[in-house]
């Protein structure tokens, strides 16, 4: 190493020698600098030295000796520069290094530099050429401006360099410009104070140097290079020019103040400009003018221009369907949704607030004549309302004052719309209250104290508190004109006329039955009770705590929603008692046990639907499921008392607190489901996210670390009991279930089981269902079982642990299965043994339902007839249950065939309808609801799984035993169809598209003409209705895409009816303009960009459905399978180039805001990025890279060309529109590529400003394509 590094001093030093001599040659020969240039050009090239020659500029600037320099010397260096003797770049660096320090000494020299600066700074070199030296002479510019170490750049090239070098210049002429006004502002090490008075000439020359550069459309391009890539520099840059703003008045003349203020304008313009010159391109720019085209918002209007807001609409829907739970906050979410959308419509913060105001009141007034059932009810869309959104609402306006006047503004705008602000007659009273708080506010304000205020109150009040609470604005909305409304005519409130009950309770009153009655019904008015109340809970006597965690679960969680945020973390911290780190096992079990009866009845409380409705809204699934897993196991492995026989909600006991957790636990994943790698490789089943407790305890350890780095995860091996369980449940689920010797102690528990709930036949009165002579411990033919009831006297209760019961249990369900199969058990015994189980231990409902699901699935089972006798009969109402299904479809613009015509005998599988006749044995009050939550879906899963329609079967027996429910069931019901038709999926996703949009002729969908928007799609919004109504096509959509079979087809589905309004609106251009269908000049802008307004909210709905029914893998597969499919092996049209172009406009808005509405615009919070975006930079990587291939011809679309280039034309621009962050996780190669295509296509500023979003190691890219330029 040695050596080489001497031999290439050696050299470097032989060719200074020879290079110098030459110059002294051609100073002989020739004196005049042109001639000189020339004649030294022509002897190095003799000597077969390369040119540009970074020896020779190193030498001529050293030559400039400031004691003795010449003109002559100048001028041959201008020349040299000229005839690319030297590199131009190179010369300035060394200048600059040389010659800025002293400038101040030496005036002229440092004139003559500015000169050349002028002439040379932004003349790039040519791309294309193989220049030698090129790597000596990036690094006598590094070194010289020391550009590696100030900036942080590992690896310098000719690309980079040039950028830096540009950015570094200006930046340093600033420097000398504050440094002459007497402001030494950052100096560098190429600065030195001096006592000189420094030349205002020159400053000005300078200054005036410094605004050429700026104004130099290459130079604007590398100083957003800089903003992009290197923003604190390039802010830096931005106060230094501020500050020779304020500065210049020191030294120059007023006329001469405005440069600085020009170059700052001229900045601004230049960031913008990227942006301004594809919205202005002649045919891009209309793609990219989303903003609406009458954006205002009418009043006194529910739907307020909702069609390019309709993703709001569709999140609250999707939001409020209780079967669906959330692994992340819908805080989050949301939050990510209002950047996405404001920025998609280039709205302004005050409309996309207040279209987000308009969407959660909609979805208020939707809620109120909402059917009975176990599903939320309209606490939980206020909870959206008052809780969600502010909460979504704070990281948006923290510190940004223009955001703050925006919402400020929104809020003060809703009064216009009164049909939305009409609140529900159950929350009139609130309302009132809120009203009357800013009266009685302003009457303290004047001095008035008697008599009372009163105030009519409507939802803007309800809001505008919830804000308060929130901080997003303060109070001075009271003084809003028309926010207070005095009203002489409102009754005493409850409120003011006696004391809340929580200020008995805060004065120290002990909780009784009554306060707790009191307590639980009423809202906290703060955060302070809720502390005071979990404290309570915590380390309060026996009876209070449990008292304590039943009002902590009331109102105050429901509807609290000023502090809801509060009470649903305080209600899952309660479900974790305080423990060391380092405790022991026996410390922790003792600790849960001491808190036994709080915990019972928490886990009672929050078994509700609301409950866990509202804890899936703040996204908390993951950290109750981690909190109840120690539960669990420490319970599931306590004996119950000897005395023990059923569980009853008013009891506490091991059993009851462990089923309670239990259940709680399995409601919070698909527990039925079979395991992924068990999935039949159907399409469907690849693209649906199903959650295990894998992957919840996953996200809760990420997040908890997030938080805490020192935190210790939570992993199911932790649990040994419960992992024993969950590969059991999953073995249940897989294959049949193997057979039990009798050696095993599991034999013993199920014959305890079987003896507990069945009397046996034979001498011994027991139900031995297990052969004592098979050694493989198979089921040996019928298990001897009677049908008549047991009695205490005739068995014995096992007192074992409830791990070991439920390993037992399915095998006692295939022996009861199998002797009622036989004939050797009745129906109705196998019901009220069932039941019995049940009742001793809740637990195993769960058990029971994994059983039975999974043996549905394999269809061994022989149908029973539902005559009333063996089995109950739903002949009395299904056939008008059935019919009253087919109505609601068609209602949303679905047609079925009815499955039961009257007179025909039902029937269900076995399982079925044992699984049928054990749950409506249950009772229907709260007391239950913790039964409810596995029921429901349970039921649904069963029927959906069977391989006839059984779900009007389910419902027609539920409605008659729940009369009041008949309208929720049968709501219930309408999702069956869609499990197995496809056509019945795709009939509903094609009604909704005509809901939203309007029909596609004058004689398709007349039902839906005169409703479009939020309105055609979700319902109109009226205040009385009768007792049943008809669902729309989008309600509809919202609560059943999760049941569809294959959710590959949606996409397919959503793709070519989008393509199909594409052709028709290119059809009706083409009539409207009157000629050759392909997009002209100005005369057809205003069509053009009708049609496109329409594609949007085509292509907005479209991707909103598909988000919703397959989240991010559906739109992973719309971008690696179903687009490149249908890319390649569709169908060409050949109806013309306009129908090409809007397909492909069409094509890239769906995708692109599929991937907007799933990743978001810009970096999202790590808590959704690992569930959304995470998969991202490979998915869209993936897709620019097939892309690209197209692009280079690689791969043969099957499309029109036009089309093919409006797709990749638009979906480029948008992602460079709106999305800049995505380009930057694309490969170097990648982006090239498709630049260079779009060269091609003769868009070179599309592919510039690809180049310029790609990142720091696209610099050398950028510079290429300029200089080509």
């Amino acid at each position: 190493m040695e050596t080489e590094l001497e031999t290439t001093m050696i050299s470097t030093s032989h060719l200074d020698q020879l290079i110098s001599s030459e110059l002294k040659a051609s100073e002989v020969h020739s004196e005049a600098p042109l001639l000189r240039s020339l004649d030294l050009s022509r002897r190095l090239q003799e000597k077969g030295i390369s040119l540009p020659s970074p020896n020779l500029a190193e030498i001529l600037v050293s030559s400039l000796c400031f004691s003795q320099h010449t003109p002559s010397l100048w001028k041959l260096l201008d020349q040299a520069m000229a005839s690319r003797l030297v590199a131009p770049i190179q010369i300035l660096a060394l200048l600059t290094q040389k010659v800025v320090p002293e400038r101040r000494e030496q005036a002229g020299a440092y004139r003559l530099y500015l000169e050349l600066v002028r002439r040379y700074a932004v003349a790039l070199p040519p791309f294309g050429v193989t220049v030698p030296s090129i790597d000596k002479i990036v690094m006598s510019i590094d070194e010289a401006l020391q550009l590696s170490r100030t900036y942080g750049v590992q690896e310098m090239d000719m690309g980079r360099a040039i950028v830096l070098f540009i950015f570094t210049v200006i930046k340093i002429l600033v420097d000398s410009v504050l440094e002459d006004c007497g402001f030494p502002y950052a100096r560098t090490d190429m600065h030195r104070s001096s006592d000189i008075q420094a030349s205002a000439s020159n400053t000005l020359l300078a200054l005036e140097i410094v605004e050429k550069i700026i104004i130099n459309k290459k130079a604007q391009v590398f100083l957003r290079l800089i903003s992009i890539n290197m923003p604190e520099q390039f802010n830096n840059l931005v106060e230094r020019l501020q500050l020779v703003e304020a500065h210049i008045s020191n030294i120059t003349s007023p006329s001469t103040i405005n440069v600085a203020s020009n170059m700052l304008v001229t900045i601004q313009k230049a960031l913008t400009y990227a942006i301004h010159r594809l919205d202005k391109h002649p045919q891009l720019g209309v793609l990219f003018n989303t903003r609406p085209r009458n954006s205002s918002l009418p009043k006194n209007s529910s739907d307020g221009n909702s069609s390019c807001w309709i993703p709001f609409d569709m999140f609250m829907e999707n939001a409020m369907d209780g079967h669906h739970l959330h692994v992340v906050s819908a805080i989050e979410v949301l939050t990510e949704l209002i950047k996405a959308l404001q920025v998609l419509n280039q709205a302004t913060w005050q409309e996309t607030f207040q279209a987000l105001w308009l969407s959660g009141l909609r979805n208020v007034q939707r809620g109120r004549d909402q059917v009975e059932g176990p599903i939320p009810d309209l606490d939980a869309r206020l909870s959206i309302l008052l809780a969600i959104v502010p909460l979504s609402i704070v990281p948006l306006v923290n510190n940004v004052r223009i955001r703050r006047l925006g919402l400020v503004t929104s809020l003060q705008l809703l009064g216009q719309f009164s049909a939305l602000l009409t609140p529900h007659p159950a929350f009139v009273t609130l309302a009132n209250e809120a009203a009357t708080k800013a009266a009685v506010f302003i009457s303290g304000m004047k001095g008035i104290t008697n008599p009372i205020p009163k105030a009519n109150g409507n939802m803007l009040h309800l809001i505008v508190e919830a804000s308060i609470a929130r901080n997003l604005i303060d109070t001075s909305a009271y003084f809003w004109p028309g926010y207070v409304v005095p009203s002489a005519q409102l009754p005493n409130e409850p409120h003011l006329a006696r004391d809340s009950p929580w200020t008995a309770f805060m004065g120290g009153a002990p909780l009784t039955a009554s306060l707790e009655k009191a307590l639980t019904i009423t809202p906290a008015p703060s955060v302070a009770e809720l502390e005071k109340l979990y404290l309570i809970a915590l380390n309060g006597s026996e009876e209070e705590g449990p008292m304590a965690s039943r009002i902590l679960c009331g109102a105050s969680l429901i509807c609290g929603w000023n502090f809801q945020e509060h009470a649903v973390h305080m209600v899952v911290k309660l479900l974790s008692p305080a423990t060391s780190i380092d405790s022991s096992e026996i410390e922790i079990e003792n600790r849960y046990i001491s808190h036994m009866r709080m915990l019972n009845s928490l886990l009672l409380s929050m078994a509700s639907v609301n409950t866990v409705h509202i804890l899936s809204l703040y996204g908390l699934i993951p950290e109750v499921a981690a909190a109840l897993m120690p539960i669990c196991e420490a319970f599931g492995s306590l004996s119950p008392p000897s005395n023990h026989k059923s569980c009853l909600p008013e009891e506490t006991s091991v059993y009851s607190v462990f089923s309670y957790a239990f259940l709680l636990l399995l409601r919070l994943w698909k527990f039925y489901r079979p395991p992924q790698e068990h999935c039949a490789p159907t399409r469907g089943a690849q693209a649906r996210r199903e959650l295990t407790l894998d992957y919840l305890l996953l996200l809760r350890n990420g997040r908890v670390s997030l938080n805490n780095p020192n935190a210790k995860p939570v992993y199911i091996e932790f649990f040994p009991k419960l992992r024993a369980w969950y590969f059991q449940n999953q073995a249940c689920i897989s294959s049949t279930l193997s057979g039990l010797s009798n050696k095993n102690p599991v034999h013993q528990v199920a014959n305890m089981i079987l003896n507990m709930v069945w009397t046996g036949r034979g001498s011994s009165g027991t139900a031995n269902c297990f052969s004592n002579s098979s050694s493989s411990g198979s089921i040996n033919g019928v298990p001897p079982i009677s049908g008549s009831g047991t009695t205490e006297e005739s068995c014995q209760r096992p007192t074992l642990p409830a791990w070991e019961i439920l390993e037992a249990i399915p095998f006692v369900l295939e022996a009861a299965l199998t002797a009622c199969a036989y004939g050797q058990l009745s129906s109705r015994d196998l019901t009220t043994g069932l039941r019995h189980i049940v009742d001793f231990l809740p637990a195993s409902l769960a058990v029971i339902v994994t059983y039975f699901s999974a043996e549905i699935t394999r269809g061994i089972w022989k149908p029973v007839h539902l005559n009333g006798i063996d089995w109950p009969s739903p002949a009395a109402n299904l056939f008008s249950f059935d019919v009253e299904i087919k109505d609601i479809l068609a209602s949303a613009g679905v047609d079925v065939p009815c499955n039961y015509p009257r007179g025909s005998i039902p029937m269900l599988p076995l399982t079925i309808a044992a699984l049928l006749s054990l749950t409506i044995t249950f009772k229907l009050d709260r007391s239950c609801d913790f039964m409810h939550g596995i029921i429901g879906h349970a039921l649904e899963n069963c029927a959906s799984s069977s391989s006839w329609p059984s779900m009007p079967i389910v419902g027609a027996l539920w409605a008659q035993k729940v009369r009041r429910w008949h309208h929720f069931i049968l709501l219930s019901c309408t999702r069956a169809p869609f499990s197995r038709d496809k056509n019945a999926a795709a009939q509903l996703i094609k009604s909704c598209f005509t809901s939203f949009l309007g029909p596609l002729s004058l004689t398709e969908g007349s039902d839906f003409v005169s409703r479009q928007g939020a309105s055609g799609l979700f319902g109109h919004i009226q205040v009385d209705r009768g007792p049943y109504i008809p669902v729309a096509p989008g309600t509809l959509y919202v609560y059943s895409c999760r049941y569809f079979h294959d959710i590959h087809y949606v996409s397919e589905v959503v793709f070519r009816m989008i393509m199909k309004r594409a052709r028709i609106l290119a059809d009706e251009y083409v009539r409207s303009n009157g000629m050759a269908p392909r997009v002209r000049s100005d005369s057809s802008a205003a069509s053009l960009a009708s049609a496109l307004s329409k594609v949007r909210q085509s292509t907005s709905l479209g991707a909103c459905m598909l988000v919703i029914t397959g989240g991010p893998k559906l739109v992973q597969v719309l971008y690696e399978e179903t687009f490149p499919t249908l890319l390649l092996l569709g169908e060409a049209d050949s109806k013309g180039p306009m129908h090409g172009i809007l397909c492909g406009y069409a094509v890239a808005y769906l995708l692109f805001y599929s991937g907007v509405f799933v990743w978001g615009v810009d970096e999202a919070p790590p808590a959704f990025t690992w569930v959304y975006s995470s998969k991202r930079a490979r998915v869209f990587g993936r897709h620019l890279e097939f892309v690209a291939k197209i692009v280079e011809g690689d791969l043969k679309p099957i499309c029109q060309p036009g089309a093919w280039k409006a797709f990749v034309k638009c979906f480029i621009g948008l992602v460079i529109r709106f999305t800049p962050t995505w380009i930057r996780v694309l490969s170097l190669e990648t982006v090239t590529k498709l630049a260079k295509g779009l060269r091609r296509w003769n868009e070179p500023e599309l592919s510039l400003a690809l180049l310029e979003q790609a990142g720091p190691a696209a610099l050398s890219a950028v510079v290429e394509a300029l200089s080509s330029t």
